[in-house]
């Protein structure tokens, strides 16, 4: 082992501990008191914009000579609505209520003593992330409120940046009154950190990965603490028999469109056989006129064919493929009962769409998708913590357990029992 490694574990291995301790302490701290915290944040992200952007430009710069795509170069820009959502975000986040020590369920035993279930920190939380910035200050917010230490191990690509908002973050701790190692970036590029972070499971209590579908296996794969995790964002869109074309066009164009490269962008469509003929060169006009690439089966391919309509027949592998571009597959299907079966085959329990007029349509697929998040009529675009009223999001869990969807403050908690009686034994 080199002298560099040892250096990296004993590092993260201080981080871990550190962090452990400042668990302890905001598990009992007064809501007042974080609340001033994220404010404080808050005001010192307004107060240094140009200097995070600074440190910005130089990620951008690096990112640029690497060659980074243009969709993943916006997800690492700070851009002035980045900087808006963040600080939304923190107000919206310290006006919600504190989940801990909410009262969840009650029970008199027969014996005369009483058992509360009640909400509490999960302790210890990991956070392994890609290029957006903006989610050092999410993570570090939402684990602050919900009285969790947070460990977060942001992307090289967005390192100057991330650096520049933890200490803003370290500062607003240490300001009000609390410990400032609740709050953690691990200040190094070795992947050596990561390694080390996974196996300290008697310190760190859940591990959270955010980014590309690599980076979730890698972390899931090799840790010995409990991940809550989603591997892809295939989210579909199904356009019904009955349907307002007009509506439709416009949420499917949202969906795929406003910001392919995140992870409740649509990715594959399906069409109805008895409205195909009708909706789909529609449909398919408006999305080449944003630029997407469509990607049919032969059937699709058949109907746009007779319109002068470019596509391109769709391969297997398509319909699995989390594009994060202006890319979109589009299969025509027989039925409601079809695409549920397909969805739940190729999705990836992310987020799903029906676009109908049919209540009873509509009912059947919000019920038979097997998925965290599911919508009629409604854009997939808002499957987001902020958009749930959360204030902002750790992440968006595929998992059954413990969360599912964007996770919130109460998503970070665990619970308890507590126990008060008047000296009974069991006989």
């Amino acid at each position: 082992m080199t002298t560099e490694a040892i250096d990296t574990e004993s590092l993260i291995n201080q981080i871990a501990s550190d962090a452990r301790e400042a668990s302890l302490v905001l598990a009992n701290s007064p809501t007042e008191q974080k609340n001033t915290a994220i404010l404080k944040l808050a005001k010192l992200i307004e107060q240094n914009v140009y200097k995070l952007k600074a440190e910005n430009a130089k990620d951008l710069s690096a990112a640029g000579e690497n060659g980074i795509t243009p969709a993943m170069l916006k997800r690492l820009e700070l851009s002035d609505r980045m900087v808006s959502d963040m600080l939304a975000g923190a107000r919206q986040v310290a006006e919600l209520p504190d989940p801990l020590g909410e009262s969840l369920e009650t029970y008199d035993h027969p014996q005369g003593f009483s058992i509360e279930k009640v909400r509490v920190p999960i302790g210890v939380i990991g956070i392994i992330y890609e290029s957006r910035p903006n989610v050092t200050v999410d993570c570090a917010i939402l684990c602050l409120k919900s009285g969790n230490a947070s460990i977060l191990r942001g992307g090289k690509e967005a390192y100057h940046t991330n650096i520049a908002l933890a200490k803003l973050v370290t500062q607003a701790l240490e300001e009000s009154g609390l410990p400032p190692k609740a709050s953690q970036f691990i200040p190094t590029k070795d992947r050596s950190a990561l390694n080390t972070l996974l196996k300290l499971d008697d310190k760190v209590q859940c591990i959270i990965p955010r980014g590309g579908e690599g980076l979730i296996r890698f972390v899931a794969e090799h840790s010995h603490i409990p991940v809550i995790k989603h591997f892809d964002g295939i989210c579909n869109l199904y356009a019904d028999k009955e349907l307002d074309i007009a509506q439709a066009k416009e949420l499917i164009v949202n969906a795929k469109c406003q910001k392919p490269s995140v992870c409740n962008a649509a990715e594959n469509l399906l069409i109805h056989r008895d409205i195909a003929n009708k909706a789909l060169p529609e449909i398919a006009k408006a999305l080449i006129g944003e630029g997407v690439e469509l990607r049919t089966d032969p059937q699709g391919k058949a109907i746009l064919d007779t319109c002068d309509i470019e596509s391109e027949i769709a391969q297997d592998d398509d319909w699995g493929t989390e594009y994060l571009d202006l890319i979109i597959s589009i299969k025509i299907v027989d039925s409601t009962e079809e695409a549920i079966a397909f969805i739940n085959s190729y999705g990836s329990s992310h987020s799903d769409c029906i676009l109908t007029t049919d209540k009873e349509a509509a009912e059947k697929f919000l019920n038979g998708v097997d998925s965290a998040t599911v919508y009629w009529n409604v854009s997939t675009r808002f499957t987001d913590g902020f958009e749930f009223g959360l204030g902002a999001e750790i992440g968006i869990s595929t998992d059954k357990l413990h969360a599912r969807g964007p996770m919130g403050l109460r998503e970070l908690c665990s619970y308890k029992f507590k126990i008060v009686g008047d000296g009974q034994i069991k006989t």
